[in-house]
């Protein structure tokens, strides 16, 4: 097991931008505006020779109870009683504050192995706020510069000192690693306020991803490894909410939603969180659009279904799957899980559907099988005619899973009308058990080689 390397400090002294130095790649949102980081974010990383697991928090405020920066605040506490190793940052240029203080006395009642990091000390400005620090008691300061990467030789040595050496491993530990398992990868995609931190919550069964009543708390992507009911291993994704494109005008927000663009394209399925208050609304819609057009499988989770009235349900459910059949008709039959996220109603409905969407979206059709079908098909509803001439379709094959992509051959074929190319999707949909899940299809002709009038003379 990897030891686990948490990094604190009040809001705004640059942790998340040293949590992506460290990581060596860019996971966590930087901006200028404090505060931006609100839930633990995790990283594998390797600092000196050591495997680590990286954990990036929310700044630590002093805060009144029931308030975002407090809700912050206990997530961080949550993540340092995780720790084996605490980098506590402060701000070299802005020297020691009361809060910083403050929370180096918190840390040495926590008794947790503690490295006192510089931040932001490059320069003149900097040199103050490192003499400062020794008076914090946690031990000799490192400075350094995680915006510029100055002083990490310095960082990586405290870090293995700190850790110690890396546990020898036998041959078969190390066989046993190579063959991980790979994780299934599930996104948690909605509008603002939809109830999906609070769903990923009650999936992974703690106050994990930070919640309340403020619509557009999440701002990072957050993955968590994560097993479920069957033991099966899941990246779990949480996102923040989508807005509309034109109402997305601060810089921030914006680089938000780019983060929750990026975990849907690398996403297997996605979970689609509705408020069953008020569902598929447009931006829903071109959510699900979206989805469908990278070729991710599709689960509706319909939540806030208890604050439905029992009366109204039936015909709550027939709004919601005309509209789907009138808006998303190329994912016909999308499951709709009904649920509430907050009491854990129907949750445990969630992960079977999802299973078993994964599952079509990988099907592979054998060549034999499907030639089968598209004979009875092709027999039932023959071709149309075109300019006067019925077109030759002559045999089918599955060019990929993930999604599901089939190629059909015949002369002309490429010039099938739209309306019976719906009509072969739909009928491989229905006879196959591809429900909710993106299909391709593709047309090859047989080209006449005069066409371009260089057939040779």
């Amino acid at each position: 097991m990897t030891p686990t390397i948490v990094i604190v400090g009040r809001p705004n002294v640059g942790k998340s931008t040293l949590f992506n130095r460290l990581a060596r790649r860019r996971l966590a949102i930087v901006h200028d505006k404090p505060g931006v980081t609100r839930d633990r974010k995790e990283a594998p990383a390797v600092i000196g020779s050591r495997d680590v697991t990286l954990i990036d928090t929310a700044g630590l405020e002093e805060a009144p109870p029931d308030t975002i920066a407090a809700r912050m605040t206990t997530g961080s506490e949550r993540a340092v009683d995780l720790a084996d190793l605490v980098l506590f940052v402060i701000d070299g240029r802005a020297g020691l504050t009361p809060s910083d203080e403050h929370f180096a006395a918190w840390l040495r009642r926590k008794g947790r192995p503690v490295i006192l990091v510089v931040n932001k000390a490059e320069g003149k400005g900097g040199a103050g706020g490192v003499s400062d620090a020794f008076s914090l008691g946690l031990g000799d300061p490192i400075p350094v510069s995680a915006e510029h990467g100055e002083g990490f030789g310095d960082l990586h040595e405290a870090v293995e000192a700190a850790l110690g050496p890396a546990p020898e491993t036998d041959e078969a530990e190390t066989e046993g690693e190579a063959g991980t398992e790979r994780p299934l990868r599930l996104a948690i995609i909605g509008r603002p306020n939809a109830g999906k931190s609070t769903l990923v919550n009650r999936l992974l069964g703690e106050e994990r991803m930070l919640t309340g009543p403020e619509p557009g708390i999440t701002r990072d992507s957050i993955a968590t490894p994560w097993r479920d009911a069957e033991g099966r291993l899941v990246r779990l994704v949480d996102t923040a909410g989508l807005r509309k494109r034109a109402r997305v005008v601060d810089s921030l927000e914006k680089m938000s939603t780019g983060e929750t663009v990026q975990a849907l394209k690398e996403a297997e399925i996605v979970v689609l969180v509705l408020d069953a208050l008020a569902p598929m609304e447009g931006q829903d819609l071109s959510i699900a659009t979206l989805a469908e057009r990278e070729g991710r499988a599709i689960v509706l989770a319909l939540n806030k279904w208890d604050l439905v009235p029992a009366k109204e349900r039936d015909a709550a459910r027939r709004v919601l799957t005309d509209r789907l059949q009138t808006s998303l008709a190329q994912l016909k039959g999308i499951p709709i899980v009904t649920l509430s996220a907050l009491s854990g109603m129907g949750v445990e409905k969630l992960m079977p559907a999802v299973w078993k969407t994964y599952a079509a979206w990988n099907t592979r059709i054998a060549t034999g099988a499907l030639n089968r079908w598209f004979e009875g098909a092709t027999t039932r509803h023959p071709p149309p005619l075109v300019e006067g001439r019925r077109l030759k379709l002559r045999y089918i094959t599955q060019a990929k899973a993930r999604p599901p992509t089939f190629v059909i051959f015949g002369t002309r074929s490429e010039q099938l009308p739209d309306g019976y190319a719906r009509y072969l999707l739909n009928s491989i949909r229905d006879d196959f058990d591809l429900q909710g899940v993106p299909i391709r299809l593709n047309l090859r002709g047989t080209k006449n080689p005069y066409a371009d009038g260089d057939g040779g003379g």
